[in-house]
């Protein structure tokens, strides 16, 4: 009895799809005062992955927050996401993951096991990272949610923004994209068996890799390509960098499957946050729209979006091939020239 809990049908939504939207948060940060501390590298005022602080001239620290609704029926499973999501951003600085509090929050009707079977996972997974759970806060609610604040340990000079990007830089993503559509289609019962393997394949993939490989090149910028798709957060990246961006869209791999349910409609709220978020910076030229779709997709656990540096380019490409789910050189960073940020080709 215990085991036939479906997480998914006490959630209204799923995974970063639930992520409130890049556009609307700005809004609500509005005004909010800043206070300056020269030890603080990196705030909420960046709209970045994670706040960094300096502690000597050798360590920063890495802090930020990541918890939602089910994504996946099962607790052990949807542990394992939501504690890979939360780890995601202090890989995307450069960082490396070291102390977890959990958050957590459960009907009281939910069966206890199913609430040690996530946590379960959750710690399973934080441990692969070589981190530590050590607590954390839990209250109840009608729907539960689970994730991770996570505090890192990054060096000072070695931090990665997504505010750093510089013309001619290499575009390289590193996990295919489509995840949000798979997730929505398996929730209505249209999702193949293998397209929800690839997806909690995907979603449970720590960063870990590609960070390691990452940080011993020339990153000029970084972030993860979760909640706002990979539209949303370039179109951050561009902005912070202050350059434009150029995407090949045939080099960036789209599930076959996700582009199928998309061009039949099938598609997460969150997809239509991110477009009404970035639409206006975004030149789509002749993309088709069920393309255009994947790539506001909201990603839960998705791959590092990196900038790196040309002459770099191809060495990172061969080390990152045989230790991630899929390297991918996407585009170019250009001067901005005014007008839209993100070209589509």
């Amino acid at each position: 009895m215990e085991n036939e809990v479906k997480l998914t049908k006490l959630s209204k939504c799923a995974g970063c799809g639930a992520k409130v939207g890049a556009g609307v948060l700005a809004n609500l940060l509005e005004g909010i005062r800043v206070h300056e501390d020269p030890n603080l590298l990196v705030g909420f005022d960046k709209s970045d992955d994670a706040s960094v602080y300096k502690v000597s001239d050798d360590l920063a620290l890495v802090q930020t927050v990541d918890f939602f609704p089910p994504i996946a029926d099962d607790p052990y499973l949807f542990g394992q996401i939501a504690a890979t999501n939360a780890l995601s951003d202090v890989y995307a600085m450069g960082g490396e993951p070291k102390l977890c509090l959990n958050i957590m929050a459960v009907p009281e009707s939910m069966p206890s096991e199913a609430v040690h079977q996530m946590l379960r996972g959750g710690y399973d997974k934080v441990y692969e990272a070589g981190a530590l759970i050590t607590g954390g806060h839990s209250i109840l609610d009608d729907e539960p949610k689970y994730g991770l604040a996570v505090t890192g340990f990054v060096h000072p000079d070695r931090v990665l923004t997504n505010a750093g990007a510089r013309p001619g830089d290499v575009l390289v993503l590193t996990k295919p994209l489509g995840i949000g559509i798979l997730t929505t289609a398996a929730k209505a019962g249209m999702a193949s068996a293998e397209g929800i393997a690839l997806a909690e394949k995907l979603m449970t993939t720590l960063n870990k890799s590609a960070r390691d490989v990452m940080v011993r090149y020339h990153i000029h910028a970084c972030t993860d390509v979760t909640g706002f798709g990979l539209l949303g957060h370039a179109c951050e990246m561009a902005q912070g960098s202050d350059v434009e961006l150029e995407i090949d869209t045939a080099a960036v791999d789209l599930i076959p499957e996700a582009v199928e349910q998309a061009r039949m409609g099938v598609l997460p709220a969150g997809m239509y946050r991110n477009r009404k978020f970035a639409e206006d910076y975004v030149d789509t030229g002749a993309v088709e729209l069920c393309r255009q779709d994947v790539l506001y997709d909201p990603q839960t656990a998705g791959g590092l979006l990196m900038a790196v540096a040309p002459e770099d380019a191809e060495s990172l490409l061969k080390e990152l091939t045989p230790c991630v789910p899929s390297a991918q050189r996407i585009g170019t960073v250009r001067s901005y020239q005014g007008g839209k940020r993100i070209f589509l080709r």
